[in-house]
Parts: C-alpha cells; sequence; structure tokens
C-alpha cells in the first residue's frame, strides 16, 4: 500500500461513492486516480472522460475541470454542470457541440468486449480533436483491436482495481510520462 498524504484527495470520490455493480463499476485506488490525473493535467486543457467519473472528480487543475466533461449512464451526477447522460450503446448520440473539441479522452468501459470497445472507440473519434490523446484501461488481451481502433500501445504503469478480480492495463497513443514507470501497488 503506498501512503501519501497527497492521496486524501484523490481518495475522497472513492470513500464517498459506492461502486454501483448493475452498472459493473469499478474504482482505481486512489494513488491509481492520483497518477492518472497527474499525467492528465500535464498534456490536456479539455478531457471527455468516458465512463470514468473518479478521475474527473479527482482533477485538482480547477481550469482543467471547469473545461472537461464527463459521459455517464449513471444519473447520480445528473446535476453537476459537467455531467452529459450517455449510454455507449447510442455511442454518436452526442450534441454537436462536443464534436472535435477534446484534446484528451480518458476511458473505462464497463465491459471488455470487441464490441463495446467499438462503440468507445466511435465516440472517442467523435469527441476528440485532431491529434488528440487517449488514455485507457482493459485488458491485455484486448490489445491488437485497441491498436487497430484508436492505435494506442500498452503502459508500464498498471491500474489497481481493488474490487476487480482480474488486471487491467492502461492504454495511450501517445508516450506517457506517468503512466510509463511501474505501480508500486501491483507485484
Amino acid at each position: 500500500m503506498v501512503c501519501d498524504e497527497s492521496l486524501t484527495a484523490h481518495n475522497a470520490f472513492v470513500a464517498r461513492t459506492r461502486e454501483k455493480w448493475e452498472f459493473n463499476q469499478y474504482w482505481y485506488s486512489a494513488h491509481t486516480i492520483k497518477v492518472m490525473a497527474k499525467e492528465i493535467e500535464e498534456i490536456a486543457t479539455k478531457v471527455a472522460f468516458l465512463s470514468t467519473p473518479s478521475v474527473y472528480f479527482s482533477l485538482t487543475n480547477g481550469q482543467l475541470k471547469k473545461r472537461s466533461y464527463f459521459f455517464d449512464v449513471d444519473t447520480q451526477w445528473a446535476g453537476f454542470p459537467n455531467y452529459v447522460r450517455w449510454d455507449y450503446n447510442q455511442p454518436l448520440a452526442i450534441d454537436e457541440s462536443f464534436h472535435h473539441s477534446f484534446d484528451c479522452v480518458v476511458i473505462d468501459p464497463p465491459f471488455v468486449t470487441h464490441e463495446v470497445w467499438a462503440k468507445y472507440a466511435e465516440t472517442a473519434q467523435l469527441l476528440l480533436s485532431n491529434g488528440g490523446k487517449v488514455i485507457l484501461s482493459t485488458i491485455r488481451e484486448n490489445a491488437e483491436i485497441l491498436k487497430r481502433l484508436l492505435q494506442v500501445e500498452p503502459q508500464v504503469f498498471q491500474p489497481s482495481i481493488p474490487h476487480l478480480v482480474y488486471q487491467y492495463l492502461f492504454f495511450a497513443n501517445f508516450p506517457t510520462k506517468y503512466l510509463s514507470a511501474p505501480n508500486p501497488e501491483v507485484p
């Protein structure tokens, strides 16, 4: 376990938000969220968070948070101004004002099938501006399809997801800084 007082902000979401099994929600550990937030805050100016509310709510850069949006089917966040109700089964049902307006997309779908990833990739391509960056997490077995769909490569840093029974990897389509080092939480 990594002990670090700066994890407090990143642990707040995990501490106060219950995972909902009906949405297949599994939160990253506080340390994993901290590393993701650092990476994102250094490379992005406006981010679309697809099924990744834990990372959106854990941003420490207030300006980035104001410009970014999180897209999710779970309506518990409907009262937040930067929440967009979105169902991956309708990947292109997104207001035109969001089209090609994000320089980064962060993705963690509730399911790891190729069919689901194809839908998330459609949404990511609709939201990303030219040359946009992608960070996502899934199982190693999806590497080939994700390379084809989103031109991403596996990263060294593996996320810790305490209630998930199998190990995910992070993937990105750019040279990462913080995701290129091992996660001490994952043996």
